[in-house]
């Protein structure tokens, strides 16, 4: 089982969510000049860090979870140990800010979304994601399940952005394989608390249905994606925006 969790890892097919975002964000810090000055709020294990290393990279966390919740099991180098909603910079400090699947675990999203404004120069770039609805975890710091493209357009905009760019991480079909997954292991045998005679039962069932769960549903998924034009279960959104320059803007 251990094995096959670290291929699933991996795969494209299987942890497309963390692969695609992974591939948009080193996209995203390509784009971002030379020289700047950029804040990863939330860093966590910093696992961007290197998509910045034209940059001045800094990092804010609030640092109390635990390190098994972490990525890479171990928070990276913290510059800032705040609240994400108060970071103890001057406005205006930070040419690009990276706020990547965190806004679920902060109790007020739209502070922390005022806050990274007001860090933000004008004309600097906001790179965001977070899912549209996830299980719990990162446990006791998991307040909202995710975040819809109305949510980001209406308080991004209310908080001084323009430009505001959403677009989902995959389709609909994307996210049933990943669901179709998540079912074949959390069913597994071994991984449930079940009785011996209930374990006996239930082994045949698990390896009758296995080949359809993990093959032929995500194959199936990952090829009718491609014709899902509405995206209306995408796993999550990836969004960008620019803080405006109008003098006053929030």
């Amino acid at each position: 089982m251990e094995m096959m969790l670290e291929w699933l890892k991996i795969s494209p097919l299987f942890n497309f969510n963390q692969l695609l975002r992974d591939r948009w964000i080193r996209a995203q810090a390509a784009s971002v000049p030379a020289g700047s000055r950029v804040l990863d709020v939330g860093a966590g294990s910093a696992p961007y860090r290197a998509f910045f290393g034209h940059c001045r990279y800094l990092t804010q966390d609030f640092a109390r979870l635990d390190p098994g919740q972490l990525l890479h099991e171990a928070y990276g180098d913290v510059d800032y140990v705040s609240d994400a909603a108060s970071i103890p910079v001057e406005a205006e400090s930070f040419d690009a800010v990276i706020c990547t699947e965190v806004l679920e675990h902060v109790a007020e999203p739209i502070k922390v979304v005022e806050e990274i404004s007001r860090v933000l120069r004008p004309g600097g770039k906001l790179i965001l994601t977070a899912p549209l609805g996830s299980g719990i975890h990162q446990e006791p710091f998991h307040f909202y399940g995710g975040f819809t493209p109305y949510w980001y357009e209406r308080f991004l905009a209310q908080s001084g952005f323009e430009d505001i760019h959403v677009e989902p991480n995959a389709g609909s079909f994307r996210a049933f394989s990943q669901e179709s997954l998540r079912f074949v292991l959390a069913s597994c045998p071994t991984a449930l608390p079940m009785p011996l005679w209930a374990r006996i039962v239930w082994t045949p069932v698990w390896l009758i249905s296995l080949p359809m769960l993990a093959g032929v549903i995500p194959v199936s998924c990952f090829l009718l994606d491609h014709f899902d034009r509405e995206r209306r279960f995408t796993v999550g959104y990836h969004v960008t925006a620019v803080r405006s320059t109008i003098s006053g803007a929030r």
